[in-house]
């Protein structure tokens, strides 16, 4: 059995420990377009801080390829799958055949037209190492940055150059983070970016570019010296729908993470898939998600039974110091709390935890994510006690048996 992947990170990583469950025999061929060994994405942000290092921000260790029997082909791109001859062609004109394969191509940054852009030397991107070392090079003391975003990769690109740098952030939404945060917490988060040297422009948008200037829709011209683009991403799903496959904006995928084209399988940030806390099919372009994704279609590639039933929008992350993690979807009733720097607010309907947003304390945030992910009957345990301070005791003991892998008493 040969199975082929396109792509190296987080889902093709998945696939391939999933695949090595049933199959410690079988041919796995991984085919990146980048020149490195498995890296984690969220960290290129730290690399630019100094709180990391390429050799830490690997994903598996040096051992990884080798230990599991694969050929890896960096700086490789594929430009066509040929689902009748089973075969991928890359862009040397040379065909690699496969009995199955798994499409992790993830997503690529979206850029949007905007008059003069050409004209601007210094712009970059900001999703993959190569970005944040092309980046890093060109930042010296006191270099003016304008970030284009101020989503999560807007935001990120800006904590890990800000100490040495003045940023200043253009969003057409009226708040940061408007893509997981509601009004509230998103103004914490901007207040507490403000005090380490960034500057919103909020409601706003660029409408002409200069080498080294910026004009906003309101009339403010805002000098700069480099600039990143950080709008967002657009999932990569040309092999697959050019191959007759199906596609929404992400690659269509079943609960085995196969696509409509016989043996190809698709995982990670390029796929839609079933939102639980919603009963919609979406992007969710999670590293979590991307892992588990890509493990269930290795399973399922290698003869095993995997279902990837379980998704949910979630993200997990920290700007200067203060954590944030949300996930689900912020609809029903609502506990509130805010207090010494923390804010929390827990969603919920129908006798079911729906989603949250916690800023400050995170701690156990996982029991809530379970609840979620599990849709947990809340009539099961002592909601009101599970809000103010989730654990384990606010459970059932048969459920606290269970969780913990015992017996009830």
């Amino acid at each position: 059995m040969r199975y082929v992947i396109i792509g190296n990170s987080a889902a093709a990583v998945g696939a391939v420990e999933g695949i090595r469950k049933n199959d410690r025999n079988g041919e796995i061929v991984m085919i990146s377009n980048e020149r490195y060994h498995t890296y984690s994405r969220p960290l290129i942000s730290y690399l630019l801080q100094g709180k990391t290092t390429e050799e830490k921000m690997k994903y598996r260790d040096d051992e990884f390829y080798s230990r599991n029997n694969c050929q890896l082909m960096l700086n490789a791109n594929v430009i066509k799958i040929e689902p009748q001859q089973k075969e991928v062609v890359l862009d040397d004109g040379s065909r690699i055949s496969y009995d199955r394969l798994l499409v992790a191509t993830g997503s690529s940054p979206f850029v949007p037209p905007i008059k003069g852009l050409e004209q601007v030397k210094n712009k970059f991107t900001f999703t993959t190492l190569d970005d944040a070392k092309a980046l890093e090079q060109v930042l010296t003391e006191g270099t003016r940055v304008l970030i284009l975003g101020a989503g999560l990769i807007g935001l990120k690109c800006a904590e890990g150059i800000s100490k040495k740098v003045q940023c200043i952030c253009v969003d057409l939404s009226s708040k940061v983070l408007s893509s997981i945060l509601d009004e509230e917490a998103s103004e914490i988060v901007k207040e507490h970016l403000e005090e380490h040297n960034i500057k919103f422009f909020l409601n706003n948008q660029v409408t002409e570019l200069k080498e080294k200037q910026a004009l906003l829709a309101d009339g403010t011209a805002v000098e700069f010296d480099v600039l990143v683009i950080a709008i967002g991403v657009r999932p990569n799903i040309s092999l697959v729908k050019e191959a007759g496959g199906e596609t929404n904006r992400g690659i269509l995928i079943d609960e085995k993470c196969r696509t409509t084209l016989p043996d190809v399988y698709a995982a990670g940030d390029c796929c839609e898939s079933l939102d639980i806390s919603t009963g919609e099919r979406k992007v969710m372009a999670l590293l979590p998600n991307a892992y588990m994704q890509g493990e269930c279609a290795g399973i399922n590639m290698s003869g095993g039974e995997a279902d990837f039933n379980k998704a949910i929008p979630m993200n997990a992350i920290g700007f200067f110091g203060l954590h944030i993690i949300t996930a689900g979807t912020y609809k029903g009733d609502v506990y509130y709390e805010r207090n010494e720097g923390n804010y929390k607010k827990i969603y919920f309907s129908d006798n079911k935890l729906n989603g949250f947003i916690l800023i400050g304390n995170i701690e156990k945030a996982g029991i809530y994510t379970s609840m979620i992910r599990e849709r947990t009957p809340l009539d099961t345990l002592d909601f009101e006690l599970v809000c103010k301070q989730p654990g384990l005791m606010a459970f059932s003991r048969e459920v606290r048996a269970k969780k913990l892998g015992g017996v009830p008493a």
